[in-house]
């Protein structure tokens, strides 16, 4: 199965499993759903900010009302006037929805003239001569605001105190402010959809390049070839460029992963065949030998095989894990090279080589200690092997400018100049000798290529063979 199908297989299930909303649901409810909690908060503030600014108006209708009725009442000697028209009282109580109704008494709660349904002041409120008093009450089984004032009148020795009170309904009152709302929240309303269509448009016009790309990766299921092909998003916002380069990303990698597994069965395959032909061959011999010493001489040759096969097995594994990626960090170059030459001395003293090490005593690299003792490790057996016995190999470390160098030289036969071009290619070998398979220099110049460097060979005079591999020299040595 390709990525393209674990993706869009995941893709497809997610949205129809019901493990969440999906994105522009998420989008349009927090977009949304706070506009309506809005609109109705605006509304319920309208309704009380319009209802306070009637009680306002109200609150100074009856002010100057009760004040005026409270100037009709006049002492004379021991009685009181009430000059208040029968007109009046006709157009204060004409509505009856709007009813205005009044109430005279003196004392307080002693009925002279009006409504004597007028309820009392709360006893919490105590009114104050000369200073409008206002509450909420009920009459008649409808709400009412009413204004009270009382004022002291006769003798200052017998003083006498007349209270007026005038009341007003709030059915009205309510109604037109409930309708002033209606009227400011009906275009607040229109408005808010005309608005959550706008949003609409956008979120989904927003989540366009989202759609393209699950378009694009569930293509991959019909179309197996391309399945690893990079993401095309031309037009497209920041995020989803973003998340299609994290994608595309991933796929490289998947590619690259791929590739090393087919080049890796391919180079397997390839090379494995003919040992493993030859094997069965020299076992299939000896198995019919019947001569000791020709059965030992066969047996020996499937030794041999098996054990180049075995070789080759992990030069092939090794070159599949340097193509990986690898985890720089700083080290000793000079250090690992001398403790590497130290590891094969015993070799290169049964193979009848002069090995030695010259240069740096110290020189740090950014790199990956384990690759890079493979690398010293092929380079030195490669030399042992093809520069035959009493010749020199020096494995030397130097710095030039801002490159590390370690090279491995030797006086032995050495390559034709038209040769050189082809020393680290995949199993291209110049010599017959038995021992190697040609992965060993493609493996260094993997490894210096993974760690940004670069593997050379130069044509030694008058006779040898330098294989050198440059590395950037490391921070803490770039400091001296």
């Amino acid at each position: 199965m390709s990525l393209g199908d674990t993706l869009a297989g995941e893709g497809a299930g997610s949205g129809t499993a019901g493990h969440g909303l999906s994105l522009k649901r998420q989008l349009l409810l927090w977009l949304l759903l706070p506009q309506l909690v809005l609109w109705l908060v605006g509304g319920a503030l309208a309704y009380r900010i319009a209802l306070s600014y009637a009680e306002k108006g109200i609150d100074q209708s009856l002010t100057q009302s009760v004040r005026s009725l409270a100037r009709q009442v006049k002492p004379i000697g021991s009685g009181l006037l009430i000059d208040f028209p029968r007109a009046a009282q006709d157009i204060m109580e004409q509505d009856p929805q709007d009813r205005v109704s009044y109430l005279v008494s003196s004392p307080p709660g002693s009925f002279l003239l009006g409504n004597g349904r007028l309820p009392e002041p709360p006893q919490r409120l105590s009114p104050v001569p000369g200073e409008p008093l206002l509450y909420n009450a009920v009459v008649d089984g409808k709400p009412m605001r009413v204004a009270l004032l009382e004022v002291n009148y006769g003798e200052a020795t017998s003083p006498q105190r007349l209270r007026v009170q005038v009341a007003k309904s709030l059915v009205v009152q309510r109604r037109l402010t409930t309708e002033l709302v209606a009227d400011m929240l009906a275009p607040l309303l229109l408005l808010g959809v005309l608005l959550s269509v706008l949003v609409y448009g956008g979120v989904s016009r927003g989540l366009l390049p989202l759609t393209r790309l699950q378009a694009q990766l569930g293509l991959r299921r019909e179309q197996n070839v391309s399945a690893l092909s990079p993401i095309e998003m031309t037009q497209a916002p920041q995020e989803v460029h973003a998340l299609a380069q994290a994608v595309n990303q991933l796929l490289a990698a998947v590619r690259r992963s791929l590739g090393q597994e087919k080049r890796f069965l391919n180079d397997a395959a390839h090379q494995l065949r003919t040992p493993l032909a030859g094997l069965i061959s020299q076992t299939e011999l000896a198995l019919a030998e019947t001569d000791p010493q020709a059965l030992h001489a066969r047996l020996s040759k499937v030794l041999a095989g098996a054990q180049r096969s075995a070789h080759l097995v992990q030069q092939l594994l090794s070159l599949a894990r340097n193509e990986a990626e690898v985890r720089l960090q700083t080290l000793d170059l000079a250090a690992l090279a001398r403790e590497v030459a130290r590891d094969w001395t015993p070799r290169a003293m049964v193979a009848g080589v002069d090995l030695g090490y010259e240069g740096a005593d110290s020189l740090g690299v950014q790199g990956e200690a384990m690759l890079l003792r493979e690398a010293v490790s092929n380079l030195l057996d490669n030399a042992l092997l093809y520069a035959g016995r009493g010749s020199v190999v020096t494995l030397r470390v130097r710095r030039l400018n801002q490159q590390a160098v370690l090279e491995v030289e030797d006086n032995g036969p050495g390559l034709a100049a038209t040769e050189l071009a082809h020393l680290f290619e995949r199993f291209w070998r110049a010599s017959e000798l038995p021992g190697g398979c040609g992965l060993g220099l493609a493996i260094v110049a993997e490894i210096a290529q993974r760690h940004g460097g670069s593997a050379s060979a130069q044509v030694v005079q008058p006779h040898g063979l330098r294989i050198s591999l440059s590395l950037p020299v490391g921070s803490w040595d770039t400091a001296r």
